[in-house]
């Protein structure tokens, strides 16, 4: 998946979900997904918009398996495929939403 199909499959995962109530920013190889769940609706796109409450730093191609269930957040951590910086708490929302 490219970074425009990764983003519409974020869009996907959000519009089902409970409004998520921070700011992630999700760092790939080649581009950011900038998800703000502040508002009512959330915006998602591929534009920088600063500070996030959690940055997740993932590849693209892991980011897709940890989307469709087939990578283990936690294992992902563990083994360094997935980094998080800022509230833990925001990440682990996501991983219970991607799971549903």
């Amino acid at each position: 998946m490219d970074l425009a199909e990764l983003t519409e499959e974020l869009r996907k995962q959000a519009s089902r979900n409970v409004k998520l109530g921070y700011k992630v920013k999700f760092e790939l190889d080649d581009g950011v997904i900038f998800w703000d769940g502040t508002e009512g609706s959330p915006e998602i796109g591929n534009e920088d918009k600063g500070e996030a409450d959690t940055t997740i730093r993932i590849s693209a191609e892991n980011l897709v398996k940890l989307m469709q269930g087939n990578l283990d957040p936690t294992m992902a951590y563990m083994t360094g495929k997935l980094k998080v910086e800022g509230k833990m708490g925001v990440a682990l929302k996501l991983t219970s939403m991607f799971a549903d």
